[in-house]
C-alpha cells in the first residue's frame, strides 16, 4: 500500500525476478542441510565399515584420513564449474524429440561418458520441466546397479547436460531387431534383469511409467541397466504431469504408424522392425507398451511398470509387441479391449509357462504379477525356475557383448544428419532467459566419480 492508499503494483518482470530470489534463496539452504546430512551418512558408514574386528587400529586412522582427504578433494570438485568445455565430443550415439547424446571424453582425466543434451526451449515449449527435473532426481538418487549412474548434470544458458555412464552394449531395441525373437531361455535372463530393475526403483518411491526396450541400456558384458526416467513420477511435486492423455482424442498424425492389421506374424514382425527405429525418434513415442490403466487417468501405481514388462516379454518371444497396429487409435483400443486382443498365434510355438507368465503380467492391475509383493511374486512363477536372483549379474550374460574399447560404438545407431558440435551458446547480453530459474538447482556432482577423478 502506497502513501496516498493506493495499492502498488508490481510489474511481471519484478515479479519474476522476486519469485526466481526465494527459489534461489530456499534452495541454496535447502542444499547446505542436504549436503550436512549426506556427510554425516557416509562418515556413519564408514564407522560401521571401521567395526570390522579384522582392521588394528593403525589401519582404522588410515582409513579415516583417507575419508577426509576424499570430502575435502569432493568440496573442491563441487565449487568447480563445469561446462561443455571441459569435454571432448567423440559421436553421436542417441537423438530425441528434445536432444540428443554424445559420446564425450572429459579433458583433463580422458574419462568416456554419455552425455545427454536436453534443449531449455523445448522444455519449456513442450511442458517438459517436470519430466527432465523427475529424470535427474532420480538418477541422483537410485545409485545403484540395475540403473544407468549419473556423474554430474549442469546447464548453460541454452542447454540441460547430463553426464553419464556410457555403456557401450547397446539397448534392447537394437538387438531385438538383430536378432528377430529370443529364446525362452535369454528371455528368462532378460526379463528377469529388468525385473530386477524395475523392483529396485519401485523400493525408491519411483513409478518409471516408460518401461520399452529402448530404455534397457546394456553394458559393456552384456547386463541390463534401466535408464530414461523422463516420463518418471515419483513422491515430490516437481514430478507431477499430465504428460498421458487419453490417446482416444488422439489424432493420427501425434504418432508415428507402427505395423499394418491383419496380418499374419510374419508379416506382422517385418511391419514392425521396418518402423520400428522411426518411431523410437518421433516426438511421442508409442503407446504400445502403456498399460490400460494409465490411459485411463482415474489413477494408477506400480502395477503399471509390470504391464509394460509383460508386453516386452511377448515381444521378445513373438517379434513384436502383442497390441501393435497401424495407427495409435487402434492400438490404443486393443491395449484398452485386452481380454480379447491378447492372442498367441499358433504358428510361433511358445510354452505354457511364458503365455501364463505373459498373460499374468497383462491383466488387471490389482491381480497382475509383481503388484502384491514385488519380485517375490515372480520368483513363485514357474518360467522363472532357476533364476539365481541374487547373483545374476555376476553370472555371464545371455548373450555375450562385442566390445573391443572403451569408446566403442558399434552396438549404436549413425547420425549422420546431427551435428556432432555442441549445440550451445553464448550468455545472451544484456538479457536473461525467461523462466530459466524453473531450472534452478539443477547442478550436481557425485561423491563417488570415479574416485574424484
Amino acid at each position: 500500500m502506497s502513501a496516498d492508499g493506493s495499492s502498488i503494483r508490481f510489474s511481471d518482470h519484478t515479479l519474476d525476478k522476486a519469485t526466481k530470489a526465494k527459489v534461489t534463496l530456499e534452495n541454496y539452504y535447502s542444499n547446505l542441510v542436504t549436503q550436512y546430512g549426506e556427510r554425516k551418512q557416509r562418515l556413519a558408514k564408514l564407522e560401521a565399515q571401521l567395526k570390522d574386528e579384522s582392521l588394528t587400529e593403525s589401519q582404522r586412522q588410515e582409513k579415516r584420513l583417507q575419508h577426509a582427504q576424499k570430502e575435502t578433494e569432493f568440496l573442491r570438485l563441487k565449487r568447480l564449474r563445469l561446462g561443455v568445455e571441459d569435454f571432448e565430443a567423440l559421436k553421436v550415439i542417441g537423438r530425441g524429440a528434445f536432444g540428443e547424446v554424445r559420446l564425450v571424453q572429459k579433458k583433463d582425466t580422458g574419462h568416456v561418458y554419455a552425455m545427454k543434451v536436453l534443449r531449455k526451449a523445448d522444455m519449456l515449449e513442450k511442458e517438459q520441466v517436470a519430466h527432465v527435473r523427475a529424470e535427474r532426481d532420480v538418477l541422483v538418487e537410485a545409485d545403484h546397479q540395475w540403473v544407468v549412474k549419473m556423474y554430474y548434470s549442469f546447464q548453460d544458458p541454452v542447454n540441460l547436460y547430463l553426464i553419464m555412464e556410457f555403456l557401450p552394449g547397446g539397448d534392447m531395441m537394437t538387438l531385438l531387431m538383430k536378432k528377430d525373437t529370443l529364446s525362452e531361455e535369454c528371455t528368462q535372463f532378460y526379463i528377469s534383469e529388468t525385473a530386477l530393475a524395475i523392483d529396485s526403483i519401485h523400493k525408491l518411491g519411483f513409478i518409471h511409467r516408460d518401461i520399452k526396450p529402448d530404455n534397457l541400456l546394456l553394458d559393456a558384458r552384456g547386463h541390463l541397466k534401466l535408464s530414461d526416467f523422463g516420463l518418471c513420477t515419483g513422491l515430490k511435486k516437481s514430478h507431477r504431469t499430465d504428460f498421458y492423455r487419453d490417446l482416444s482424442q488422439a489424432k493420427p498424425s501425434d504418432f508415428i504408424g507402427t505395423c499394418a492389421s491383419p496380418m499374419d506374424s510374419k508379416r506382422r514382425a517385418e511391419s514392425w522392425k521396418r518402423n520400428r527405429r522411426a518411431l523410437a525418434y518421433s516426438t511421442v513415442g508409442t503407446p504400445d507398451y502403456i498399460a490400460p490403466e494409465v490411459f485411463l487417468q482415474t489413477g494408477y501405481g506400480p502395477a503399471c511398470d509390470w504391464w509394460s514388462l509383460g508386453v516386452i516379454m511377448y515381444e521378445m518371444l513373438m517379434g513384436y509387441p502383442p497390441f501393435c497396429s497401424d495407427n495409435p487409435q487402434d492400438t490404443y483400443r486393443k491395449v484398452m479391449n485386452w481380454r480379447e486382443t491378447l492372442i498367441f498365434p499358433p504358428e510361433i510355438p511358445i510354452s505354457e509357462e511364458a503365455k501364463d507368465t505373459i498373460v499374468k503380467f497383462c491383466c488387471e492391475a490389482d491381480r497382475r504379477l509383481g503388484s502384491q509383493r514385488g519380485l517375490d511374486d515372480l520368483k513363485s512363477v514357474s518360467f522363472f525356475r532357476g533364476v539365481d536372483w541374487e547373483h545374476i549379474r555376476e553370472r555371464p550374460a545371455a548373450i555375450p557383448v562385442d566390445v573391443r574399447s572403451i569408446d566403442d560404438t558399434s552396438n549404436f545407431d549413425e547420425f549422420p544428419d546431427v551435428s556432432l558440435e555442441i549445440p550451445s551458446a553464448p550468455i545472451p547480453q544484456g538479457s536473461e532467459i525467461a523462466k530459466d530459474w524453473v531450472f534452478i538447482n539443477y547442478t550436481f556432482k557425485r561423491f563417488e566419480v570415479r574416485n574424484l577423478e
